[in-house]
């Protein structure tokens, strides 16, 4: 199906992106890796240029609708979909590793190119929103307790994970996935007045 082949191609780039970097990406090589000739990568896509746009929409739309999209069932605990949610925004190895690397390459090229700056501020109002619906729901429920009000302590999550995990990403020797995970717990609990292990249990 042409959904199915475009869908390849696009996946594809993605996967050449995180491992090698967007400069070293060719058409053939997208091809190659899609198992797909150049003609048909032409047909979807104009030009190399196009192709990467889109590879990193895709990237963002995928993640943010796999994490950010659904609203959190009404049962689920506050500190515990907290937990999760920060967990599922750290560089783990696997998927999440490959989705923060082509997120960093989006980073430079919003930074430089106007009309990649509304896909990143979809995906982060959409990354700001997912952590302010637990945090609401532990202030609404008496869970949490704090000063702040959401939006702030949405932002404040989203800067711990976004600043600890690129330390991670890049194998920084004094933050491991493990340390970023518990001082972003530590971080948030002391400002939700709750104890860091509530923040730290995601079963």
């Amino acid at each position: 199906m042409a959904t199915d082949a475009r869908e390849r191609i696009l996946e594809a780039a993605c996967d050449l992106i995180a491992s090698d970097g967007i400069e070293a990406v060719r058409i053939a090589r997208v091809a190659t890796r899609a198992r797909a000739s150049t003609a048909l990568v032409h047909h979807y896509f104009s030009t190399r240029e196009e192709l990467l746009r889109e590879a990193l929409t895709h990237s963002y739309e995928t993640a943010g609708m796999e994490r950010f999209g659904e609203q959190p069932p009404a049962e689920l605990d506050p500190a515990r979909g907290l937990s999760r949610a920060i967990e599922a925004s750290l560089p783990l190895a696997g998927a999440q590793e490959r989705d923060w690397k082509l997120w960093v390459e989006l980073w430079l090229r919003a930074a430089r190119d106007p009309e990649m700056q509304p896909l990143a501020a979809d995906l982060y109002s959409r990354y700001r929103d997912w952590f302010a619906t637990f945090i609401a729901a532990g202030l609404e429920r008496g869970q949490f307790s704090s000063e702040r009000p959401v939006d702030e302590l949405a932002d404040l999550a989203v800067a711990l994970v976004d600043g600890l995990g690129i330390r991670a990403l890049v194998r920084d020797p004094e933050i491991d996935l493990a340390r970023a995970r518990r001082l972003v717990a530590e971080i948030l609990a002391d400002e939700l007045g709750v104890a860091p292990g509530l923040l730290l249990d995601s079963s």
